[in-house]
């Protein structure tokens, strides 16, 4: 039987890095991708193959760039023919008010975090259509859900992740591929690392659970979900430990 094949973008660290285990933990292949830490991406993905024995392709670059992802679409069909699962998880922040954002920073928010949703599901997709299955799961955030002050530009792009999820899952339903997005709290990444030790405490208080989420708990999540019965797709699925 052929093993399934999980992609996943940003994978170099943090919630990415912490999924490629899980999955290759579960005996899945992987397709690991991130922009700027090639040698961290290579160490993981030789770790993992020594560890579980499964078959690893990485590709390096810019995936808000359709032409790039067009191109590594075509090395995972050598590789594997397609992606069985697509976790779309790359993505930066950006913290500021509107006013004093430049241009070139909106553009770039959106060219990383919800241009490249649209490209690498556009390429993933015609293969899970042939097989007549597939999980694509969008890695999104609380603040694209309610919105949060001096991050207008991430809230937009996370939002627009959101709305994008709910409609490509009604468009897809019917090929029994299911889409689903995560909207995370506050995950303990280096995204959340502008926190001096007050502010964390003070953040941690606010959250009911009391703490900052770990990566590998939003990776059983994503586990979870790219392996949850076929009726559960359209779902922007809060994981913020009851803070909003």
């Amino acid at each position: 039987m052929k093993r399934k094949t999980a992609m996943i973008t940003g994978s170099s660290r943090g919630i990415g890095r912490e999924t490629a285990v899980a999955f290759a933990g579960r005996g899945y292949d992987l397709i690991l991708n991130c922009m700027h830490s090639e040698t961290e991406l290579l160490n993981l993905a030789a770790r993992l193959e020594r560890q579980f024995a499964v078959r690893i392709l990485c590709c390096c670059g810019d995936i808000g760039n359709f032409e790039f992802v067009q191109n590594m679409f075509a090395k995972i069909h050598v590789f594997c023919g397609g992606a069985d699962v697509l976790i779309n998880n790359a993505g930066i922040s950006y913290i500021g008010l509107l006013s004093d954002m430049p241009y070139e920073k909106w553009e770039l928010m959106l060219h990383t975090n919800l241009t490249s949703v649209f490209s690498c599901c556009k390429c993933a997709i015609p293969y899970m259509v042939s097989q007549k299955s597939g999980k694509i799961i969008n890695i999104s955030s609380s603040w694209g859900l309610y919105g949060a002050s001096c991050e207008v530009a991430y809230s937009a792009a996370k939002g627009g992740v959101n709305a994008f999820t709910k409609a490509l899952a009604k468009e897809l339903a019917p090929s029994n591929i299911q889409v689903n997005a995560v909207a995370c709290g506050v995950i303990d990444t280096d995204m959340n690392a502008c926190f001096d030790t007050e502010e964390r405490r003070r953040l941690e208080e606010e959250i009911p659970a009391g703490y900052f989420a770990k990566p590998a708990e939003v990776a059983r999540l994503l586990l979870q979900l790219a392996e949850a019965p076929a009726y559960l797709t359209g779902q922007v699925i809060g994981f913020d430990g009851g803070w909003i």
